[in-house]
């Protein structure tokens, strides 16, 4: 196991980067994990606000949507870099240490359909988790 840092400026163009030269570490069977949260406004956590249960979901199906749930990549990396225009993205991510890893494990992806392996409620806010490359069971 081989821990990387975030580069300094969290910028989402650079993150993606590095997940693409990344990639080919998994024609090795390298697996690549990136964790974060979809959510991280630590404040909506202690304190129930319809508000932020509503913004919460908003963000969580904007990036249902980006990682390629419906079957559609090909704008995946032009909208993660411009995460801060997703519908409340930065009540969501007040600092983006949190949603960083998602953009490496997408730019390994590179045109691969996401999957949400992880989809839950923390105090009423949507959360969720991703995979990429995952074969369907069936």
């Amino acid at each position: 196991m081989v821990q990387l840092s975030l580069v300094e400026g969290l910028d989402s163009a650079t993150h993606l980067k590095i997940g693409k030269l990344l990639k080919p570490l998994r024609d090795e069977n390298v697996l690549i994990v990136g964790s974060g949260m979809s959510f991280h406004d630590m404040g909506s956590f202690f304190y129930n606000n319809e508000n932020a249960k509503e913004k919460a979901k908003r963000f969580d199906d904007w990036l249902n949507d980006t990682c390629g749930l419906n079957g559609d990549v090909s704008c995946r990396d032009e909208k993660l870099k411009r995460w801060h225009d997703a519908p409340c993205a930065t009540f969501c991510h007040p600092r983006e240490e949190h949603l960083m890893p998602l953009m490496v494990v997408a730019g390994a992806a590179s045109g691969e359909k996401g999957q949400n392996v992880y989809q839950d409620q923390l105090n009423g806010l949507a959360v969720s988790g991703y995979a990429f490359g995952v074969q369907d069971a069936g």
